[in-house]
Protein backbone atom coordinates (compact mmCIF):
# COMPACT_ATOMS: atom_id res chain seq x y z
CA UNK A 1 0.00 0.00 0.00
CA UNK A 2 1.36 3.37 -0.96
CA UNK A 3 1.24 6.16 1.80
CA UNK A 4 -0.97 8.77 1.67
CA UNK A 5 1.12 12.10 3.04
CA UNK A 6 0.51 15.16 5.37
CA UNK A 7 1.59 18.90 5.74
CA UNK A 8 0.70 21.17 9.15
CA UNK A 9 -0.08 24.08 6.74
CA UNK A 10 -0.42 25.82 10.92
CA UNK A 11 -2.88 28.05 12.58
CA UNK A 12 -6.08 27.97 11.29
CA UNK A 13 -6.57 32.07 11.44
CA UNK A 14 -3.02 32.17 9.30
CA UNK A 15 -2.90 29.08 6.90
CA UNK A 16 -4.57 31.38 4.05
CA UNK A 17 -1.08 31.57 2.01
CA UNK A 18 0.66 28.24 2.85
CA UNK A 19 -3.20 26.68 1.38
CA UNK A 20 -2.50 28.58 -1.47
CA UNK A 21 1.03 27.45 -2.42
CA UNK A 22 -0.02 23.92 -2.23
CA UNK A 23 -3.36 24.66 -3.82
CA UNK A 24 -0.87 26.33 -7.39
CA UNK A 25 1.61 23.44 -6.69
CA UNK A 26 -0.79 20.92 -7.01
CA UNK A 27 -2.53 21.95 -9.77
CA UNK A 28 0.38 22.59 -12.13
CA UNK A 29 1.11 19.04 -11.36
CA UNK A 30 -2.19 17.43 -11.78
CA UNK A 31 -2.71 19.05 -15.14
CA UNK A 32 0.38 18.09 -16.01
CA UNK A 33 -0.61 14.48 -15.19
CA UNK A 34 -3.58 14.54 -16.73
CA UNK A 35 -6.02 15.34 -14.08
CA UNK A 36 -6.51 11.55 -12.84
CA UNK A 37 -9.11 11.27 -10.05
CA UNK A 38 -6.77 9.15 -7.54
CA UNK A 39 -4.52 12.47 -7.46
CA UNK A 40 -6.02 14.63 -4.89
CA UNK A 41 -4.75 17.16 -2.13
CA UNK A 42 -7.53 17.09 1.17
CA UNK A 43 -7.19 19.43 4.39
CA UNK A 44 -8.80 19.16 7.53
CA UNK A 45 -9.03 21.53 11.21
CA UNK A 46 -7.44 19.19 13.55
CA UNK A 47 -6.92 20.58 17.34
CA UNK A 48 -6.00 17.84 18.92
CA UNK A 49 -6.73 19.43 22.43
CA UNK A 50 -5.27 22.36 21.52
CA UNK A 51 -6.80 25.51 22.08
CA UNK A 52 -6.74 26.42 18.45
CA UNK A 53 -6.86 24.27 15.43
CA UNK A 54 -4.28 23.75 12.52
CA UNK A 55 -4.55 23.13 9.07
CA UNK A 56 -3.10 19.94 7.88
CA UNK A 57 -3.22 18.93 4.34
CA UNK A 58 -3.27 15.65 2.81
CA UNK A 59 -1.88 13.93 0.08
CA UNK A 60 -3.00 10.93 -1.80
CA UNK A 61 -0.74 8.53 -2.74
CA UNK A 62 -0.73 9.83 -6.40
CA UNK A 63 0.34 13.07 -5.51
CA UNK A 64 3.19 12.02 -4.10
CA UNK A 65 5.99 14.19 -6.04
CA UNK A 66 3.89 17.38 -4.83
CA UNK A 67 4.21 16.39 -1.05
CA UNK A 68 7.94 15.17 -1.23
CA UNK A 69 8.88 18.77 -3.17
CA UNK A 70 6.98 20.71 -0.80
CA UNK A 71 8.55 18.54 2.30
CA UNK A 72 5.04 16.79 2.94
CA UNK A 73 5.64 13.40 5.50
CA UNK A 74 4.57 9.72 4.92
CA UNK A 75 1.25 9.26 6.89
CA UNK A 76 -1.54 6.63 7.17
CA UNK A 77 -4.74 7.30 4.97
CA UNK A 78 -6.74 10.01 6.87
CA UNK A 79 -9.88 9.27 8.20
CA UNK A 80 -12.89 10.99 5.53
CA UNK A 81 -14.93 12.39 8.45
CA UNK A 82 -14.11 16.47 7.89
CA UNK A 83 -11.88 16.32 5.15
CA UNK A 84 -12.31 18.48 2.56
CA UNK A 85 -11.48 18.47 -1.25
CA UNK A 86 -8.45 21.52 -1.52
CA UNK A 87 -7.58 20.48 -5.04
CA UNK A 88 -8.27 17.69 -7.85
CA UNK A 89 -11.21 16.13 -9.05
CA UNK A 90 -14.69 15.23 -7.52
CA UNK A 91 -14.13 11.90 -8.45
CA UNK A 92 -11.54 11.74 -5.74
CA UNK A 93 -13.85 11.20 -3.20
CA UNK A 94 -14.79 7.99 -4.92
CA UNK A 95 -11.82 6.56 -5.89
CA UNK A 96 -10.20 7.19 -2.64
CA UNK A 97 -12.90 6.44 -0.05
CA UNK A 98 -14.98 3.75 0.30
CA UNK A 99 -18.78 4.64 1.24
CA UNK A 100 -18.18 2.97 4.83
CA UNK A 101 -15.57 5.11 5.49
CA UNK A 102 -15.97 7.83 8.32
Amino acid sequence: MEPWYFLNLGDATLAAEPTAEVENAFLQAFQAAGSPSDMAVFTRHESEGRLHCEVIAYFSPAAHAVAETLEALPSLKPARAELGLLAGSQAAWQTLFFENET
